[in-house]
């Protein structure tokens, strides 16, 4: 650190940051002094708003506290070397405001750098959106800026394609915000985050909300750091795994020798040459041998007793291997032994994760045995188990629930409602949360009411409000999508405004979603705020060994690759995050969310 100093409070001056020269040729235009907060000492307010030029440069500006004036305007035409610079002296205290975190931190990470929080405009203002029942609509910078103005609202710009294997940014992604020709991006940038801090603290929870935000805005940086670490991956393993179940690799366009074999003895054993890759063959197959099928699904024709289904199953199992993870896949999204997924972040309405190609979040076991810890490296999955029906017991307040979902084994105490069978409590729980009622259902429900009244109101009045046609919100607040117009028109009438009787079953279906999304959403909710955890106590960690890694995420499962001599304290991270969620988002209560933790050298072994 030597012969270097922090950012003049003036706005003039020259620096030497670690990535080059740049300089500062704007001063505060609001006429107040700029004020350095590093050298007042109050890092934990520190924030700064960031925009880029989209040639490397770009501007900076601390802003100030509630009312209080902005620092000083920053020009910069090295962004990643005025970014270190600042993370150099206040290192985490610093929180980014920035338009989207996709557009930003691939490069920043090409430089070696990682951030520790931000805000993500276009995240948060999704999310509030959403809570104001304005599901979908734009969420770029430029729209939140158009709305706050009564402008005509542009449409969010086409995201990012997944660029499959091992993208290398080398400047900043290119202006994607769409602000107006003539509006500042910068100021627009300060004036929506603004506007969002205040909306926030207008909400019914706004201390939640705020959480919230936090935590959607942590996982899009982990989501860009595991894509830029990869998943540890061996071409040759998982090129052997194909082979042994598939064959030799085939031509381009030709199906490999045991699907080319399956194919044959399924046309044997319907009489008629018959394509297993086409449904409507395999419809007209069925019913030429009296067996007639309303679809080819697996579930369907497993109820068929004939001796074709066994090989049409394992048809369609091997044919989905080859497709979704077969060579084509591998030569694709495999480079210099990784693995990297494009996550999207809140993909998914309940907040969870979903990809941009790679098939991330469905990947086979089989095809697990490729993913193989480095040399002196290992990988840990860590696995939320049973973490829905714990967090029903959190939200609900059910006192009974809460009390089973103490141990580690929420359903062995459930047991006893149910003659001490701890299948049926598991299928009573999860028809609780899914909405199930046909067969055994609904008497395993009727005990669920006696016995946990507060948890069975909690999802039942949520499926009211999805049946009327209302929203309903996880326990941080993300919002369900409203139904459609075409749903409105079906279920509600133009008179009474109830169902109507073509469309109770859509009211149904709707109550069932609204009822399961009060728990998943908040279940994605917790897993966020664990991963957020883990990846800051990973950064405390360390390692003269290497920097341990989260490399790959799905729903209620982290995986990390840490080298070995930090394993065991990487898995007390894991606990200890795993608490840290419970107790921030839901305070002191009895319900435990305990962890299946395994430390291997083959993910498959997890």
């Amino acid at each position: 650190m030597a012969g270097r100093v922090g950012p003049p409070a003036s706005g003039s001056g020259r620096v030497e940051p670690r990535w080059g020269r740049y300089h500062a040729d704007q001063t505060d235009r609001s006429g107040g002094k700029a004020e350095n907060l590093v050298f007042h000492g109050r890092l934990e307010h520190m924030r700064i708003a960031v925009v880029s030029d989209g040639e490397g440069g770009g501007r900076l500006r601390e802003l100030g506290s509630g009312s209080g004036p902005h620092g000083g305007l920053w020009q910069v035409s090295d962004l990643a070397g005025a970014i270190s610079d600042y993370q150099g002296y206040a290192g985490g205290s610093i929180r980014w405001i920035w338009a989207a975190t996709d557009d930003l931190y691939p490069a920043l990470m090409e430089h070696s750098l990682r951030i520790p929080r931000c805000h993500d405009i276009a995240l948060v203002e999704s999310l509030l959106l959403a809570y104001h029942g304005r599901f979908g609509e734009a969420r770029s910078l430029g729209a939140a800026w158009a709305r706050l103005h009564g402008r005509d609202v542009p449409p969010d710009p086409v995201s990012r394609a997944g660029e499959g294997a091992d993208p290398q940014p080398t400047l900043f992604e290119p202006d994607r915000s769409a602000i107006p020709a003539g509006v500042d991006r910068l100021d627009a940038l300060i004036e929506v985050h603004a506007d969002q801090q205040r909306r926030i603290a207008e909400l019914p929870h706004p201390g939640r909300f705020a959480l919230l935000a936090s935590v959607e805005s942590a996982g899009a940086l982990a989501a860009v750091e595991m894509s830029h670490s990869g998943v540890p991956w061996r071409a040759d393993i998982h090129d052997a795994v194909l082979t042994e179940h598939l064959g030799a690799r085939p031509p381009s366009g030709m199906r490999p020798p045991v699907l080319a074999e399956l194919a044959g003895r399924i046309s044997e054993e319907f009489g008629r040459r018959v394509n297993p890759d086409s449904p409507t063959q395999l419809l007209k197959a069925f019913s030429a041998i009296g067996h007639p099928v309303p679809s080819t699904r697996s579930w369907v024709i497993k109820q068929v007793d004939h001796p074709v289904v066994p090989l049409l199953l394992r048809y369609k199992e091997l044919s989905r291997l080859h497709s979704a993870h077969g060579w084509t896949w591998l030569e694709n999204w495999v480079s210099r032994g990784r693995f990297r997924p494009d996550y999207v972040v809140g993909g998914v309405v309940s907040g969870r994760w979903a990809t941009r190609g790679g098939g991330a979040l469905q990947i086979p076991k089989a095809i697990r045995k490729a993913v193989v810890a480095d040399p002196e490296w290992t990988l840990i999955a860590a696995d939320a188990g049973q973490l829905e029906p714990r967090v029903l017991a959190a939200v609900s307040g059910d006192d009974a629930l809460a009390a089973a979902a103490g141990g580690d084994d929420l359903y062995a105490p459930l047991a006893r409602s149910f003659g001490g069978d701890r299948q049926r409590a598991k299928v009573a729980v999860l028809s609780a949360l899914y909405g199930q009622t046909g067969g055994d259902a609904a008497p395993l429900l009727r005990t669920m009411r006696r016995d946990y009244p507060s948890a069975l109101a909690y999802v039942d009045s949520a499926a009211q409000a999805g049946e009327e046609g209302g929203l309903v919100r996880s326990w941080l607040g993300r919002t369900c999508p409203q139904p459609s117009q075409m749903w409105r028109r079906l279920v509600l009438d133009g008179t009474g405004g109830g169902p109507s009787r073509d469309g109770g079953r859509s009211a149904r279906e709707r109550g069932r979603f609204t009822r399961n999304f009060v728990v998943q959403a908040t279940a994605a909710e917790w897993a966020l705020v664990f991963m957020a955890a883990v990846r800051r106590g990973l950064a405390e960690l360390g390692s003269t060994y290497g920097t341990p890694q989260m490399v790959f995420f799905q729903h209620d499962e982290l995986v990390l690759h840490v080298p070995r001599p930090v394993a065991d304290s990487a898995v007390a991270v894991l606990y200890a995050a795993a608490e840290e969620a419970r107790t921030l988002m839901f305070g002191d209560i009895s319900v435990r969310f305990p962890l299946e933790v395994a430390v291997v050298d083959c993910y498959a072994d997890a």
